[in-house]
């Protein structure tokens, strides 16, 4: 087997019909690392010569790849293409390979990483990162990441029946009464109509956050490039599916829902007020549709995604919680350490947030 490291953006973008077969040989793939994810992420949010792609073939066939860029801060690293606004970050292994593609992959990290750390972010319990992390032969450490929740992959009647008492599923019952009231409809788009849903997604998912908090990155032009141009390709490759739910004829929400071998996910969803108006519970609508596309054979599992939100736990998943992965060589020991203290710090930055927030919801203290 032959390690190579790409640079280029173009070679990039070559390997997309390879990519594309190592993505299918690799079960624990999920769709952020897909190549159209990951391109259309690189071409939005990365910086020229910064691109890091550690690739193994055998023969001319790609049998692992791990898709990284180099950052500087907090120390030099080589982390996931896919950034903040990617729920998993993995490499590639094709599992028909075995333990072979795993070695060559784990060499070549090694030598990519003699001046920077190996920063694995967001990885999933039992993802493919978690094989080379065990090969890894110089310092390394595990810590926790993100809190990700999960149903299983079945029909909704099942997860309303999940619910812990009988006047939740009662409820529940009846807000899926309540959406077949007002004629709510679900269709999932064509793929020549997905460029513009996902226009339209996004022009309600700002009016839907209108004077309220939401994640600035969602109302900027980059995130709307890389959405528009990563999801088009995704629903023509069985990667993603774009739902429309129309009321009275017009548009009122529009959902993305990200798909692979094992999982199922909802990503982003875009809703107009006047369902909230109408009492229609845009939750229960959009898990209805969710759980829908997860009902594929092998497919187990219904992500909601990272994030603790409260409605999630009413549907009462599982916690899955998401590695990092930090590797490093003799040479780059140090980083690891600097880290694990930046890593540190962190998280005591948020936990005197949360005892002041707290504090002040205890005292009435309104902040003035």
């Amino acid at each position: 087997m032959v390690t190579q490291l790409v640079t280029d953006e173009r070679a990039f973008a070559a390997l997309a019909p390879q990519w594309a077969r190592l993505y299918d040989r690799c079960a624990t793939a999920t769709p952020f690392q897909s190549h159209a994810w990951l391109l259309s992420w690189w071409r939005s949010y990365g910086s020229g010569g910064r691109l890091r792609l550690v690739l193994v073939r055998d023969g001319r066939e790609l049998v692992a790849a791990a898709p990284l860029t180099l950052v500087r801060r907090p120390v030099p690293a080589l982390v996931p293409l896919g950034g903040a606004i990617s729920d998993y970050g993995d490499v590639l292994l094709d599992d028909e390979r075995g333990q072979d593609a795993v070695t060559a992959l784990t060499d070549g990290l090694a030598a990519a990483a003699r001046t920077a750390l190996i920063d694995l972010r967001e990885v999933r319990p039992g993802a493919a990162a978690e094989r080379v992390y065990e090969r890894w032969r110089g310092p390394r450490r595990r810590v926790a990441d993100s809190l990700c929740l999960e149903l299983p992959a079945v029909p909704m009647d099942e997860l309303v029946a999940r619910l812990p008492s009988a006047k939740a599923r009662q409820r529940a019952r009846a807000q899926l009464r309540r959406l077949d009231a007002l004629g709510v409809k679900s269709r999932p788009v064509l793929p020549d109509e997905a460029d513009a849903a996902l226009r339209r997604l996004l022009e309600l998912h700002r009016l839907q956050w209108q004077g309220r908090k939401v994640t600035g990155e969602h109302l900027r032009a980059r995130f709307r490039e890389h959405l528009v141009r990563s999801v088009g390709p995704m629903v023509r490759a069985g990667d993603a599916v774009v739902t429309e739910f129309r009321m009275d004829d017009e548009v009122v929400a529009v959902d993305v829902t990200l798909l692979s071998r094992q999982l199922a996910g909802g990503y982003l969803y875009g809703a107009h007020p006047r369902l909230r108006e109408r009492r229609a519970d845009v939750a229960v609508m959009l898990l209805e549709a969710c759980a829908e596309h997860a009902r594929l054979p092998g497919r187990g599992t219904l992500s909601l995604l990272r994030g603790d939100e409260p409605y999630k736990h009413h549907w009462r998943p599982a916690p899955a919680v998401n590695q990092r992965l930090l590797l490093a060589t003799r040479r780059t020991a140090p980083l690891l350490a600097a880290a694990l203290c930046d890593v540190a710090a962190r998280r005591r930055g948020k936990e005197l947030l949360r005892r002041r927030a707290r504090r002040k919801e205890r005292d009435g203290d309104d902040g003035t």
